[in-house]
């Protein structure tokens, strides 16, 4: 990197740690450090829950999947607008009106304390657990930027972000997501831009979009029901619909975000410019991973985007047949580059045999240079005994590293850096929250003011701690992108469950749905470990299984009186 490169990316990193600082100074109640004093407006809630979900996974996992896999991972978030309106009509109001600070106050007051305490546990496991992926990402920038220890950069990280998040609380993270936003949207637009500028110059962004397309990698749409498929256009609407009901309405991350509002209608206003905005946003930045994978179309790119692995190959005994492999894939993509050239030039000929003929050519030459990638791979996993190699996370950063200019290096990384850093403020706030309402409140019985402030920067501190030590496992974990989402669905379904029970179940008591939640997460977790159902429906599987258990349960149980409801 260049010097002004290193100059963008500090000045930006260093301006919103003291935004955050300057912002969320003067918090000295609990419910301010918690709550962010509920005087928020809607665009300031809107740009949090969005910025807590742009994590640094989102730019450097998202672009290499889309360059891997195509637009198909779009799909994912097909239910999130519905989810946001559904929310917004039924549970916005009844938090406001009930004043909770966490999402799981009101089931103990529907339920029991065990139930309570059960879904704010699973929240606490899963989001600390995915706290970690997200610092990762990151640390894995500044490993191949500075060739650091990975355990270093996961520290600095770490610090940079607890360092507002633990001193200001909700507000300081909140203000903070918004200097971060602009920094993300910025960073990524002109890389869009840059992208489409380097193709040739008789290639035009509508002839990339063709070659992308005749490869595979504008298959934003697949209507064919499968459950073992994991994007399609049901997983999506049906599986993301309910994750995105349990993420935004019991996640206390994003719960956080809208509690923090003045009214019913500035929350429901944030919540509702997330489900307008994410997914044009996810779509756009799915499509510079394609952008990516076209420019490659017509300039060589490495076999292996982590250099880490390729040097340990080419310093061992197998590095004269890596290098030899090396070789054969370039001559390879020599002859797909001239295929796509030929490709470009049908199209602008317009006779649809020759576009037909050209376009076969392409993927002929596309399936010989993978399969020429595969020896490579096949090398890199002998040097690695028991990993499979995945470049994946490394595509974007490479990308950008070896083809921007400078000055826009720097950006695109403290966009990069802006993502990891508002998703994992806002992530350990949620925790620090919940910890200190659902188990310092409950369960000692702490007291509120300051005291209690100082009890949540501990709280949010040691969840920090936490999950920086996780992160040193997220390598082993591939696509970081599908790893969190993954790990969140093993414990979404239940959680939702356990709300709409209590809200529409009439007849079951807390016995019922505490017991129901954790028949419940025993079936996910059985779903994932022996099916190769996808992913998003474990959402749907453990949510009905909740409702359905808790009911059938509740049979059993002589109807009395039920405690008030909200």
């Amino acid at each position: 990197m260049s010097r002004i490169d290193w100059i963008v990316l500090g000045g930006a990193l260093l301006f919103v740690v003291l935004w955050g600082l300057y912002k969320g100074r003067g918090a000295t109640t609990g419910e301010g450090y918690i709550g962010g004093g509920r005087d928020h407006r809607w665009w300031l809630i809107g740009l949090s829950i969005i910025a807590t979900q742009m994590s640094a996974i989102t730019f450097l996992s998202t672009p290499g999947l889309a360059y891997v896999d195509g637009m198909r991972f779009v799909q994912f978030y097909f239910g999130l607008p519905l989810a946001a309106i559904a929310l917004s009509i039924t549970v916005i109001p009844l938090y406001h009106r009930l004043k909770v600070s966490t999402a799981y106050e009101i089931l103990e007051n529907r339920f029991d304390l065990k139930t309570r305490l059960l879904a704010a546990s699973l929240f606490l496991i899963q989001r600390s657990l995915a706290v970690g992926i997200t610092i990762f990402a990151p640390a894995l920038v500044l490993s191949v930027l500075l060739g650091w220890s990975i355990h270093a950069n996961i520290l600095l990280v770490g610090v940079l972000v607890m360092t507002y998040t633990v001193v200001g609380g909700t507000r300081a993270v909140a203000w903070a997501h918004t200097s971060q936003m602009v920094i993300i949207a910025f960073g990524m637009i002109l890389a869009g831009v840059m992208t489409a500028h380097r193709l040739p110059a008789h290639v035009s962004l509508s002839d990339a979009l063709h070659v992308a397309g005749g490869l595979g990698r504008l298959n934003a749409i697949d209507l064919k029901f499968d459950l073992n498929n994991r994007y399609n256009l049901w997983s999506g609407l049906i599986g993301g619909f309910f994750l995105m009901l349990s993420y935004f309405g019991t996640d206390q991350s994003q719960v956080q975000r809208y509690l923090a509002g003045s009214s019913v209608t500035q929350s429901r206003l944030g919540l509702l410019l997330n489900g307008m905005v994410k997914v044009p946003l996810q779509f756009l930045i799915l499509l510079l991973g394609v952008l990516v994978f076209a420019f490659y179309q017509f300039n060589a790119p490495p076999l292996f985007f982590n250099p880490g692995p390729v040097k340990q190959v080419m310093a061992g005994p197998d590095g004269p047949a890596y290098r030899a492999t090396e070789a054969e894939y370039a001559k390879a993509r020599e002859v797909q580059r001239q295929r796509a050239e030929a490709f470009v030039a049908a199209r602008h000929g317009g006779e649809a045999g020759l576009v037909a003929a050209a376009k076969q050519q392409l993927q002929q030459a596309q399936a010989e240079s993978e399969s020429v990638r595969q020896k490579g791979l096949a090398i890199i996993e002998k040097a690695n005994p028991g990993t499979h190699p995945s470049d994946v996370n490394y595509i974007f950063l490479a990308y950008v590293l070896s083809s921007l200019p400078a000055g826009l290096v720097g950006l695109v990384l403290a966009a990069v850096f802006s993502g990891s850093m508002s998703s994992m403020s806002g992530e350990i706030s949620a925790l620090g929250a919940t910890t200190v309402v659902d188990l310092w409140r409950r369960l000692i019985g702490g007291s509120r003011g300051v005291r209690e402030v100082w009890v949540g920067r501990i709280a949010t501190f040691a969840w920090g701690c936490f999950a920086m030590a996780f992160a040193e496992y997220a390598a082993r974990l591939g696509s970081l992108i599908e790893a969190v989402n993954i790990l969140g669905s093993l414990f979404y379904g239940t959680i939702l469950g356990i709300f709409i029970t209590a809200f529409y179940v009439k007849r079951a008591r807390g016995g019922t749905a505490f017991y129901a939640a954790l028949v419940a997460e025993v079936g996910v977790f059985a779903c994932f470990k022996f099916t190769s159902i996808s992913f998003l429906w474990y959402n749907v599987i453990g949510c009905l299984a909740v409702v359905g258990l808790a009911w059938a349960f509740s049979l059993f149980r002589t109807p009395d009186a039920l405690p008030q409801s909200s």
